[in-house]
């Protein structure tokens, strides 16, 4: 047993005891040598007298060092050994090594594969792969046609090889984390985790910058340093039509592009386009884009002066929503103020709403011809999921403000918008209360407006609420039969306030003064039956009570010799009902004309008939009239004579005023469906084909029983014939008046047949189509959708963009591309080309004879189209032709060129009060949108 060194000099000879201690000793046979044995004897009892040496008392001049605990080297006492009568401690532990373990350079294993060869050089210290090499390294991956691996140096080396034509292939792939680098040669440290990168390709996913350079320095996987790099958002990253050449850049990659001095360069020629230092922002939401400012472009009015238009900020506040802030300035004083915001949540809803104010001063002030003006516009579109809330929904489609925004707007340039005459508005809310009887509840705010008349009708707001249908005899289970189990009835009531005012009064205490309120409650009661099997008969009434809370009071003035009308503010009420039944049938007519089966094209026509007979009785409601005296108008200077004058206190309110004239009529109406079955051009089919003759050829006519005149209702014709199946119908309406006219072209009640005429007297006719064409149409295609954002359709006008399409002159306008195609597609074929067009025509004509003047009121044909003469020009317009007035309609055509990585668009009104032209040439990217150039006359301000 060896004891602890007392002196720390002899430390270094425990050590070598210890080391002793590990030696293995090999055996050999023992030989009997006499000197050899007293040797070894001699040298045991020198290493025993050196060993007793150790525990001599210590020098009281040493300093001892203290051994560190270590638990797991602790040495057991020996419990037999005699007692010690010194103090001499004893040591539990053995020093610990204080000579820590060398760190592992690499953290993780480093796989690494190769087609041709895998060759490891033990004298180099190398790994060697050749062609189609990998090396994966944690979330770092390299592919190349060569790979070099330093074990010494802990670096990997890829780079492409020439292939037997002595082309460079299998250049490096290299990709960390999410970014992805394509390099001529690549030198990775694996224990830095640093990468320098010869002639790099990269691309953004966020932004689709690509990037360039001769050298750069990957610090991390999210801060790159480069030099003399190119970046552009051009597809043909090898040689892009335009790029920005900078010196020294820092890339972040999803973040920023901080670079020196920038110049632009188009087709590899510098422009005098640069700066000092560029900032890029490339970080992107999901859907937003970039926030960022957006630069004004300059302009110039003759009666505004010069100007900066759309100049402002755009927000990507989040992945749900953002806002765009922008506006216009003249030197003249006028400007405009636009805020746009668009929201979108999957699933749950979505929108967009705008705002644009604009105080417009054409000339200066002082000036004979000096005008100012305030024009302003909202526009709010929602729409809610369904799925949502399937008991809930809530929609919004506002469309308010000045009557004349489009037509005085100097930053709109809509046609469609432009030529609309009525704008409309609509928020509402709906809730579905479930149950055994669900109940229906709606909140509705609307308003219409005409930019001809300015005059604005809006309900602020309507309360509607619905109970379902009620049947109270029909049987718990099975289906209802007879009229008693068919009884039902249902319960509504609304509520409502309506304004009728105009532009000048809209929002002020004038607009309220005029409001008329009221509540009308209805109880409708009806049930079905059968009579003879084949006729279909109802019966039923409606009960209804209005509530209104303003009425009027009527009456004659002897001392002013006027008429007076006095409004009595507070509730009153009115109630009326009605009945009625009708009895309809359905009669079929088959006419077989291939009797002799001789394969006919038309083998059987079908005539459908539904006419229907219905009566309705409404009494009079005398008790809601008053009466007046007041002279005679055919005789004013006679006081003696006076005339009555009859009328209801509830003229002119919310509901109008209930009847005072019994009502008694009878209504008849013809419907006529005419179908033919054909022979179908596929021959492989057997059975007929199906197709509309004549669809809804209607006849409808009504006789009051109790008027003293004019009982019999002009007998109105309208009807449907398709053309081309499911494509496009020609619509026409005819109108024919029993009762003749006089020699003053008057209406009176003799038939017109008595009068020398003939049966019926046709007093108006209108027909009219409309269908879109297609370059798909005659390639057994369908014609093309839409596929731009219809801001036309939003605003309230056509949906199908018959008026021109809808844009903004100060916006980026941009052409949307199409797909390249795949595979064989793409190959050359010769006297094989297309050329995609579409046209959109609507044609209407109007004929008016109700007091012989026999002439076309309306007579007008409307196009509009597009021509994709190449794979990237573009060519279209909207125009029309006058026939009952010649003249060209309001006409525009816009020429559009995608520049691969720019757009080009010019758009042309050339004559009428709107003549003005627009070009825009500028970049797609959204990051550098700003980097565009557009011109635009404006129409003719003095108009």
């Amino acid at each position: 047993m060896f004891r602890l060194p007392r002196n720390p000099k002899n430390i270094c000879n425990f050590g070598f005891l210890k080391a002793a201690t590990r030696t293995k000793i090999g055996l050999i046979p023992l030989q009997t040598k006499t000197a050899r044995s007293y040797l070894i004897i001699g040298l045991c009892l020198l290493c025993s007298a050196l060993s007793f040496a150790q525990d001599l008392e210590p020098n009281n001049s040493a300093t001892p060092i203290p051994a560190k605990p270590d638990v797991q080297n602790e040495v057991v006492q020996d419990t037999l050994s005699r007692k010690r009568t010194d103090s001499l401690p004893i040591a539990k532990t053995i020093a610990q090594d204080s000579i820590k373990p060398k760190k592992e350079s690499l953290t993780d294993k480093v796989t690494y594969t190769a087609t041709d060869y895998e060759r490891i050089s033990q004298r180099l210290k190398k790994v060697f792969l050749y062609n189609e090499a990998e090396v994966t390294y944690g979330d770092m991956n390299i592919k190349a046609g060569e790979i070099i691996i330093d074990n010494e140096t802990n670096t990997v080396f890829a780079r492409g090889i020439k292939d037997s034509a002595g082309v460079y292939s299998q250049i490096p792939v290299f990709v960390q984390g999410p970014n992805e680098v394509e390099p001529d040669s690549i030198l990775f440290n694996f224990k830095t985790e640093q990468a320098l990168i010869y002639g790099s390709r990269t691309e953004d996913d966020g932004t689709g910058f690509k990037i360039t350079n001769e050298l750069s320095k990957r610090v991390n996987d999210s801060v790159i340093f480069m030099r003399n790099v190119k970046f552009t958002t051009s597809e043909n990253i090898e040689d892009p039509d335009y790029y920005f050449y900078a010196r020294r850049v820092k890339f972040v990659p999803g973040k920023k592009v901080v670079a020196g001095l920038t110049n632009m360069y188009i087709a590899d020629v510098p422009t005098p386009i640069g700066l000092p230092f560029a900032y890029f922002p490339m970080e992107k939401n999901e859907s937003k884009g970039v926030s960022g400012f957006q630069l004004p472009s300059p302009g110039q009015s003759n009666r505004r002066g010069y100007s900066l238009q759309n100049g402002g900020y755009y927000f990507a506040l989040s992945p749900y929503y953002d806002l765009a802030l922008s506006g216009d300035y003249y030197t003249n004083g006028s400007y405009a103020i636009r805020a746009d915001t668009q929201y979108k949540k999957r699933y749950q809803f979505s929108g967009r709403f705008n705002f644009n104010y604009e105080r417009i001063l054409n000339s200066e002030r002082g000036l004979p011809d000096f005008t100012e003006r305030t024009v302003y516009n909202i526009r709010w579109n929602h729409t809610r999921d369904t799925k949502s809330s399937p008991n809930s929904r809530f929609s919004a489609s506002v469309n308010l403000g000045s009557s004349d925004f489009f037509q005085q707007s100097v930053a709109q340039a809509n046609n469609g918008n432009f030529l609309t005459n009525n704008f409309s508005s609509s928020i509402s809310y709906g809730k579905t209360f479930p149950g055994k009887t669900p109940i229906n509840v709606t909140v509705a705010a609307t308003h219409s407006q005409n930019s001809n008349t300015q005059e604005i009708n809006m309900s602020l707001p309507t309360v509607q609420a619905n109970v379902d249908l009620i049947y109270p005899f029909a049987p718990k289970s099975g289906t209802k039969k007879g009229a008693l189990q068919n009884i039902n009835f249902s319960y509504s009531v609304r509520g409502e306030n309506r304004v009728q005012t105009t532009d000048d009064e809209f929002f002020t205490p004038e607009m309220f003064r005029d409001m008329r309120s009221g509540v009308q409650h209805t109880v409708p009661i009806a049930t079905n039956f059968k009579l003879f099997n084949y006729i279909s008969a109802s019966v039923g009434g409606s009960y209804q009570e209005s509530w209104v809370f303003r009425t009027i009071e009527r009456d004659y003035d002897g001392v002013l010799e006027e008429e007076t009308t006095d409004t009595i503010r507070g509730f009153d009420s009115y109630r009326t009902w009605n009945v009625g039944g009708s009895l309809g049938t359905t009669v079929f007519g088959t006419f077989n004309l291939d009797k002799k089966q001789e394969n006919k094209k038309i083998q059987t026509i079908r005539h459908v008939m539904r006419p229907q007979l219905s009566y309705s009785y409404r009494p009079a409601f005398d008790q809601f009239f008053d009466a007046y005296q007041r002279p005679d108008p055919t005789n004013p200077l006679d006081t003696q004579l006076s005339d009555e004058v009859i009328y209801s206190r509830f003229e002119g309110g919310i509901y109008g005023a209930p009847s005072n004239a019994k009502s008694s009529s009878v209504s008849f109406s013809l419907s006529n469906v005419l179908e033919a079955k054909v022979r179908d051009k596929d021959s492989t089919k057997t059975e007929a084909k199906k197709v509309t003759l004549l669809r809804n050829l209607n006849f409808s006519t009504s006789y009051n029983l109790t008027a003293d005149e004019f009982q019999l209702s002009p007998l109105s014709i309208s009807g449907s014939v398709p053309i081309i199946e499911s494509k496009l119908d020609i619509n026409f309406r005819a109108t024919l008046d029993p009762y003749a006219l006089n020699s003053s072209n008057q209406r009176i009640n003799k038939w017109n047949i008595d009068n020398g005429g003939s049966l019926f007297r046709l007093t108006g006719a209108s027909a009219n189509f409309g269908y879109n064409f297609s370059s798909d149409m005659f390639n057994g295609g369908e014609p093309n959708g839409n596929r731009k954002e219809n801001q036309t359709f939003a605003g309230g006008g056509r949906q199908d963009d018959l008026l021109g399409e809808g844009f903004d002159p100060l916006s980026q306008n941009r052409l949307y591309d199409e797909e390249e195609p795949e595979g064989p597609e793409q190959e050359i074929k010769f006297y094989n080309f297309k050329i995609p067009w579409n046209l959109r025509v609507q044609y209407q004509v109007n004929y008016g004879n109700s007091a012989r003047q026999n002439e076309v009121t309306a007579h007008s044909i409307v196009f509009s189209g597009n021509v994709e003469l190449g794979k990237r020009w573009t060519i279209g317009g909207n125009s029309g032709f006058d026939l009952a007035n010649p003249g060209f309609t309001y006409t525009s055509l816009n020429f559009g060129r995608d520049l691969e990585s720019w757009n080009l668009r010019f758009n042309w009104v050339p004559f009428s009060a709107r003549t003005s032209w627009y070009f825009f040439i500028g970049i797609k990217s959204s990051v550098l949108s700003d980097i565009k150039y557009d011109k635009r006359r404006a129409p003719d301000e003095r108009l």
